[in-house]
Formats: C-alpha cells, structure tokens, sequence
C-alpha cells in the first residue's frame, strides 16, 4: 500500500499544478506534520521506526522518477515530439530552442489536463485533505480519472498487445479487466504512433519545397549549393504566411480525444 501512497501524492502534485480550485487550498492554514529522519546508527526498540524510515527513504528515491511517470501519463509526450518535428522539418535545428518547445509543450500539457486536474482535486484530493476520504478511497478516484483520459486516447490494438502478453491471449471484456501497468506502456507507444503520424504530414509540404528547389538548382546547374539551405527563407515565409504556429497548436489540441 506504500507504493500507492506515493503515487497519490505525484497525482496531488500534478493537481495543484493543473487544478485553478487548488490555490484555495494551498491558502488556508493547514498543519503539516514533517517526519524525522535519524542519521546516526542506534538501536530501534519499536518495528514501525525501521518502517518509517524506510518508507520515507523509498519515497525520496521514487520521487526522483517523478517527472517521468507524470509526463508519461499525459499529452505531453504527443506534444513535444510533434513540436520537435516541425524545428526539423522547416530545417531549423536550434530554432527555436530545446527549452523553448519543452516549455510550450509543458504548458499546453497543462492546459490540456486542466479539466481531469479539476475533477481529480473535486472528486479525490479535496475530500482526502478535508478528511472526508481515506488514502484507500481516494487513491482509486484519482487512478481511474487518468485510466479514463488513457483509454481514450489510446488504440485498441495497442492494448491488446500489452494485455495479451500480460495475461496469456485472455480477451479483455471490460476497461477493468486491463491494469494500470498495462494500460500505461499502451497508451506511451499509441501517442508515439499519433505523433509519428502527425510529423509524416507536417513533412509533406517542407519535402516537397525541397524537391523543388533541389530541381530548380540542378536546372541552373548549381549543384554546389544545398537545397536545404536555399529553401529555408522559402520555408519560413510559408509557415508565417499561412498562419502556421495557430494551425499547428490548434491541430495538435484537437488531436486529443477530448472536449476542449
């Protein structure tokens, strides 16, 4: 069970990051209980302080990973691969900055959970921290709002390889019948295929410019000058002219099978 309680609190961060109601909770007074961590070697009387103390050492460890299980579970990964595709596939490959596109893929990523952010905080972390729930009953609300976002945004086939491994070829007839670690690797290489097949598109028309500049060269017969380099300006003038940052943030968002 201590294994669950770190991953309620991830989910309660992430809340707080993604949820407007949280401020109101971050501004009242509450009281925090910090536990103590002895460093000196001594003799335990009691069981329950080696069980504390290592519980508390195993949180510090897991919590290391924390970045990765809570951007693995959401929109981010989709986003900032898409993102990483159009710097290359116009030919800019420090424009704009790694920083850049991680930090817009973080904030749309933010924008996009909001609304399970908000129904996580309702429904589980505001009744675990008014004590209206236990970690036993709030831990399964918070799981199966994320399990939700998952399935939706994950295909079937991707499923059922993981499940069929997992399971021995046994059929899934419910959403229940598959767990959370299965479910998890499914929907990573699901958003990897999404995003793969988003970048093919967004390729389609800075390849073709290429290809045109590339004959429009070897007619001249400058074969000393890279294509790449020559439709650059080209393809910049195009990504501006057509509105392309909008088009490209609004594609990616409905991609989502969500409400916005």
């Amino acid at each position: 069970m201590c294994i669950g309680k770190y991953l309620f609190f991830l989910v309660i961060v992430f809340v707080l990051l993604v949820s407007g109601p949280a401020k109101e909770a971050l501004s009242q007074d509450r009281t925090i209980t910090i536990p103590r961590i002895p460093l000196g070697l001594s003799d335990i009387e009691e069981p329950s302080e080696v069980a504390t103390t290592l519980e508390i050492l195993f949180f510090i460890t897991i919590l290391t990973l924390a970045p990765t299980i809570v951007l693995m579970m959401t929109s981010f990964t989709r986003i900032v691969i898409v993102l990483s595709f159009v710097r290359q596939a116009v030919g800019l490959q420090q424009i704009p900055a790694a920083q850049v596109v991680i930090g817009l893929s973080l904030f749309m990523t933010l924008f996009l959970m909001q609304p399970i952010g908000s129904k996580i905080y309702t429904e589980s972390l505001r009744p675990y921290l008014d004590e209206e729930l236990g970690i036993q009953e709030a831990f399964p609300i918070a799981v199966d709002a994320m399990r939700e976002f998952m399935f939706n945004q994950t295909r079937k086939k991707d499923l059922q390889l993981f499940h069929s491994i997992a399971s021995g070829d046994q059929p899934a007839y419910d959403k229940s019948d598959i767990s959370t670690l299965t479910l998890i690797p499914a929907f990573v290489i699901s958003e990897l295929n999404t995003a793969f097949q988003m970048a093919f598109l967004i390729y389609i028309p800075f390849l073709i410019l290429d290809l045109i500049m590339a004959s429009i060269l070897m007619s001249l017969g400058l074969l000393l000058l890279p294509p790449v380099l020559i439709s650059l300006p080209f393809k910049l003038v195009l990504f501006v002219a057509i509105d392309g940052w909008n088009i490209l943030v609004t594609s990616i968002l409905r991609s989502f099978n969500m409400p916005l």
